[in-house]
Formats: C-alpha cells, structure tokens, sequence
C-alpha cells in the first residue's frame, strides 16, 4: 500500500506530517465533469478483475482488458468490475462510457480527497467511501478512497491501488449455498460496505490496545515523549472520525430511500449497517475522551512531579537556612565574638547546626511533609 495522506511520527525524532489536512485542488476554470486526477500521481498499470456469478455458476477473472469489461454484462448474472488504480483517467473514462456512468460521477471518483457520500443517478448510484488499514509499525492509520457504483445487474469499484479487505466477500462468493449468490447487486454493494466498516473495528480494536499500554506506562512514569504519541492518536482518531461520519449519513440515506436498485429485503441489513457505524461512531468518541484523558493525566503527573521536586529543594532550602545563619555570624570579622577563643567553640558549633538539622528533620516528618 502506499503511504499517501500518511501520517507518520517518530515518537523520538521526526516531526509531525498533517497531510492529513492538506489539500490538492483541480485546476480552476475546468468544465463540469472535466476527468481530472486528483491525488498521488502512480505509474503502476492499472488492474481490472471480473468476478460474475449467479447461484449455479462462478466466473473469476484477474487483470483483463477493458473489452473484457465492457462485455462482461450477461442476463441473469451479477458482475462486479473491480479497478484497481485510478490514475489513468482514459481507463476510468472508458468503464463509465461502457456502463454509462455519469461525468460528474467520475469527476467525483477521480478525487482521491472526497468525502464519504451517496448520490443518486438516473441509471446508477454512486457510493465514495474511505477503506483504513493501519500500519503496526508506525501505530498510524493509512486511507484508500473506494468508490462503487451500483446498477441494475452490476457493481462497479475503483480503487487507487491493489489490495483491499474484501477478501471476505470474495470467500463467500466461492459458497455456492451463500446468502450473496442468492441475491441481487444490492446486497453485493452492502456486503463491501460492511466489509470496510468492519475494518474499522479490527482498527480501533488495535489503537485500543496502544491506548491502554501507553496509559500503563504513564502511570509508572511520564515521559516527554509520550506527549508526542498522544498528539499522535488524538490526529489518528480525527481521521477515523471523519470517515465514519458521513459514512453513518451515507448509509442511512441508502436504507431511507426508495431506489429502484435497493430491494426491501436488503434494507434490513442495511439498518444492521447504519447500527455498526454508530457503533462506531461511540468508540471513536470514547477513545477520543480517552485521549484527552491521558492528555490530562500526563500533565498532572509532569505538575505533580515538578511539586515533589520543588518539595524537596524547599525542605533542603529550609535546613540550611538557620545553617547559613550561624556560619555568617561566626564568619564576622569582629575581633570580640564569644566564644571565639574557646578551644571547643567550633565542635560546638557543629553540633548546634547538626542538632538543628536533625530537629528541622523531625519537625518535618512529624508534620508529614516529608
């Protein structure tokens, strides 16, 4: 995968990236639907796979041309047309000219940087969804723009590079007795739906557990670099957070309108769907709190460390003080001081300051400052 809108951190050396935040524009004065290709610029050669079935027969084909494609489209049958690298334009172009895809629905596709969001077309639906994977090493959260249309005997996806979680899907489809080869495009469009938003657990299941080790660490000790790491998820979960909220409006403008393309029984697990993006929804909230919390707890542990220090500089400040007073007025240069001939004036002096620290000591521990 590649590591664009990337954010990576060295909890140690390297600054923060917040790519995250930028944004790449078209150029101005364009024409609607104008095929532009907005976002990290590939050479890779793009790949279409074909995977059409219905429940007595299964057809899989990887890396085919766009002849094969185009004539992909058999009665009776449901074909899912999978792209994957959507830098060449004049592919994309001849895909939604063949399944004929609205321009603006592939000016939309071409932006790597849209939002989640459904809309519906005269002969098809258009579905723009963020797929997340998260890289163990740099604990960060890397984004794909997965776009899908949805038409009456097909499902079309684009992607801007190989792999994906919908090896699940792909398993099922294998089962001939499957719930998935029993039904239309629909529920074939919901099963990659669910699919990514299911990702999205087994992400938050793994900065979960990245939480709760850096707040055991914190606890037995805080560390300037933790800081950085918690900047580090707070920017994480903001990127979760924005894309799975208008995913949750996404899906439930899916399941609420009457579309000709979604039948009543795919709705049903269509509100299955909307319930695990709020699910969703409520842990990313939670690890959010989190966050703050450590946030906090990191603070007071630095002040509460800095109050102990300056405890004992105080203590040790208050020892010496009644010291230095007895050493500064036998350091005077009088020549009548008493005792200053007595041949047992400087033990005794000693054992002023020494009884005097011993007491201060005391007092203290008796009063439980120390």
């Amino acid at each position: 995968m590649s590591d664009h809108r990337f954010i990576k951190l060295d909890f140690l050396s390297q600054p923060i990236s917040l790519s995250l935040f930028q944004v790449k524009a078209k150029q101005v004065g364009l024409p609607p639907g104008a095929l532009i290709h907005v976002g990290q610029q590939k050479t890779e050669q793009p790949i279409i796979s074909l995977i059409r079935y219905d429940l007595s027969s299964l057809d899989c084909q990887t890396d085919i041309s766009l002849e094969q494609a185009a004539g992909s489209r058999q009665e009776g049958k449901v074909s899912w047309v999978n792209l994957s690298g959507i830098h060449d334009t004049a592919v994309v172009e001849a895909i939604g000219q063949t399944f004929e895809v609205h321009p603006l629905a592939l000016e939309d596709i071409l932006n790597t940087q849209h939002r989640p969001k459904l809309e519906e077309m005269q002969e098809n639906t258009l579905v723009i969804l963020k797929m997340l994977f998260f890289d163990q090493d740099s604990q960060s959260i890397r984004t794909e723009q997965v776009s899908m249309i949805l038409g009456v005997d097909y499902v079309l996806t684009f992607q801007e590079q190989e792999g994906d979680v919908f090896d699940g899907v792909r398993g099922r489809l294998q089962r001939s007795n499957g719930r998935i080869r029993q039904r239309g495009p629909d529920y074939l469009a919901y099963a990659l739906i669910d699919s990514i938003v299911d990702s999205y657990f087994h992400i938050l299941e793994k900065v979960g557990d990245h939480l709760a080790q850096l707040e055991e660490v914190m606890m037995e000790g805080p560390d300037p670099s933790m800081l950085g790491r918690i900047h580090h998820y707070k920017r994480q979960l903001l990127m979760l957070h924005r894309s799975v909220w208008p995913l949750r409006d996404l899906v439930s403008e899916l399941y609420k309108e009457e579309s000709p393309l979604v039948a009543e029984s795919t709705r049903v697990y269509l509100r299955d769907l909307y319930d695990h993006c709020i699910q969703v929804l409520d842990t990313v909230e939670i690890f959010r709190d989190m966050v703050s919390g450590l946030q906090d707890l990191y603070l007071s542990s630095v002040s509460n460390r800095m109050n102990e220090i300056m405890k004992v500089l105080t203590i040790m400040a208050s020892i010496f003080i009644p010291l230095t007073f007895i050493a500064g007025i036998y350091g005077m240069n009088f020549e009548y001081i008493p005792e200053l001939r007595w041949r047992w004036g400087y033990f005794a002096v000693w054992l002023v300051m020494i009884a005097g620290a011993l007491g201060m000591l005391l007092f203290f521990k008796r009063k439980r400052w120390l």
